[in-house]
């Protein structure tokens, strides 16, 4: 899952990605209003976590322009000082999904993305789970066929975009994307390794290569 994170509070930025770190999300981070518009337009995420605080563009502004985006249904958690009950309800009318006022709890932080991320994969349990394979993301853990499953972050976090969306096929660069922020860079075959580790571990079957697009998880006939 990638996640912006547009935030120009360096301590406290440097300190979700901290508590971000072992979730298995590829975290981006952005300090500047202007630049995070642009990023916005040009990129895909899953989820963004803003600060209203801007410099050069407020955060307000920002959600509104994100918003005016018909085709950009990125859920928004914003994070902010702003504890008045009017900008909550600013913020929400803007178009925020949720709100979290500073300082917060790491953990509520986490349960309150993973239910932003579920609610925009129109889930409602917490659990992935089909063809013998079971993701928890609260956990971190997968289960197949209710054995334990040891995985590496990378790998965690390309089975868990496949089987966000089972029985479709997910495109090579939006795995990449999702696995590699602007800070990381893969070797060309880094995708298809880690597929291949997968396969090893979840069998040849689970996962089927679509030539010249990318991959999907089988659904069980």
């Amino acid at each position: 899952m990638r996640v912006l994170l547009i935030e120009d509070d360096r301590a406290l930025a440097r300190g979700i990605r901290v508590a971000l770190r072992g979730e298995g999300y590829t975290l981006d981070w952005l300090e500047d209003g202007l630049e995070a518009s642009h990023a916005l337009r040009c990129e895909s995420f899953d989820l963004v976590l803003l600060d209203l605080g801007l410099p050069r563009l407020d955060g307000m502004a920002l959600l509104r322009e994100l918003r005016s985006q018909s085709e950009n249904a990125v859920p928004v958690l914003v994070l902010t000082a702003r504890d008045a009950m009017d900008d909550r309800v600013q913020g929400l009318d803007a178009g925020a999904d949720d709100y979290l006022i500073k300082p917060f709890d790491p953990d509520e932080l986490k349960a309150r993305i993973r239910a932003l991320l579920r609610r925009s994969q129109g889930r409602a349990q917490p659990l992935l789970e089909f063809a013998g394979i079971s993701l928890n993301p609260a956990a971190q853990q997968v289960h197949f066929h209710g054995q334990p499953v040891s995985m590496t972050p990378m790998e965690y976090q390309l089975l868990h975009q496949l089987m966000i969306r089972p029985g479709m096929v997910v495109t090579r660069e939006r795995l990449n994307n999702a696995l590699y922020g602007w800070q990381d860079s893969g070797s060309g075959n880094t995708l298809e390794v880690l597929i291949h580790n997968l396969r090893k571990k979840l069998g040849s079957e689970q996962i089927r290569t679509i030539r010249g697009v990318g991959y999907r998880v089988e659904l069980p006939c």
